[in-house]
């Protein structure tokens, strides 16, 4: 298992995925609308995409992060915002080592920190992100307006 840096030579493959992410949070499928969404993200240089490789070439996994800023700290920050392994290809790193990649970036780049949120039910994940150092935030609550 390899992880490389996504670029458009991997929309194909990375498509897909993102669509089976993406349905994973009962979204309905939309491969299509999936290249362009990515494709519009590595053209206007708007996120980082690492994806993960099987022996052969072929992408079993990707992470997709997003620059943001800390104010308080006066540095670059990076939201972890997509975080996905095909379901046969789970439970053999491919995960952990796309969070490799993440914090390998995060320093590259002086970063404050890398956030990250998941649903209060995905136990699995948070076992992951806990183990890989991940603090879960008891002091702030996070609110969103829909737009």
């Amino acid at each position: 298992m390899q992880i490389i840096k996504a670029n458009h030579s991997h929309l194909p493959q990375l498509a897909v995925l993102f669509d089976a992410y993406r349905q994973h949070y009962e979204q309905p499928t939309n491969v299509e609308g999936a290249q362009a969404y990515l494709a519009e993200r590595l053209e206007q240089h708007d996120s980082e995409i690492y994806a993960a490789t099987d022996e052969d070439g072929t992408l079993i996994g990707f992470t997709q992060l997003y620059p943001v800023f800390s104010s308080i700290g006066m540095k670059k920050a990076w939201i972890l915002n997509d975080l996905y392994v095909a379901p046969e290809h789970r439970r053999k790193g491919a995960a952990r080592k796309l969070i490799a990649a993440s914090r390998e970036l995060g320093e590259r780049t002086s970063a404050r920190y890398i956030m990250l949120q998941t649903h209060i039910t995905n136990t699995t994940a948070q076992a992951l992100y806990e183990d890989e150092g991940f603090k879960r935030d008891d002091e702030f609550y996070y609110y969103y307006l829909s737009i």
